[in-house]
């Protein structure tokens, strides 16, 4: 059974309070990377890609029995770790789930404050993207 939502997000923050600096966490995005459930390239395309990202980063979302699953890529490794961890908390989840999430793990852990502004801007486009598929699936899938 899939964990709540809180619960990963605190695990999440547990595994990074392991390091002490930022190199170190970046080295762990990195890694974290590897993890990402990979997006077929058919959807590698422009209609896929989040706009407002300093680097390509492609979304993909399917909804299958009251549940969306995200795959995604990125040509940048450290923003790929951070779409892993993003995916890990919100992938297989209800679309309500989705919609109403604090994804307060960005700023506990300190990824917030030490994103350039064009990466910040890029991590707020690619949950907007999330949430708003969340909400499309969410309306078309009431109304059935």
């Amino acid at each position: 059974m899939l964990k709540d939502i809180n619960e990963v997000q605190e695990e999440i923050i547990k595994e990074f309070e392991i390091f002490d600096d930022w190199m170190d966490k970046y080295n762990y995005l990195i890694e974290l990377s590897s993890h990402l459930p990979l997006i077929d390239p058919k959807y590698k395309t422009k209609d896929y890609m989040i706009s407002g990202c300093q680097s390509k980063v492609w979304l993909h979302a399917e909804y299958k029995n009251g549940i969306i699953n995200f795959t995604a890529d990125s040509n940048a490794i450290i923003t790929k770790g951070i779409i892993a961890l993003l995916i890990r908390i919100l992938s297989g989840r209800k679309p309500e789930e989705i919609m109403s999430v604090d994804l307060y793990f960005i700023d506990k852990i300190g990824l917030r404050q030490n994103l350039s502004p064009t990466r910040s801007n890029g991590l707020l486009a690619f949950i907007k993207q999330i949430k708003l598929y969340a909400v499309a699936y969410d309306v078309k899938y009431k109304k059935e």
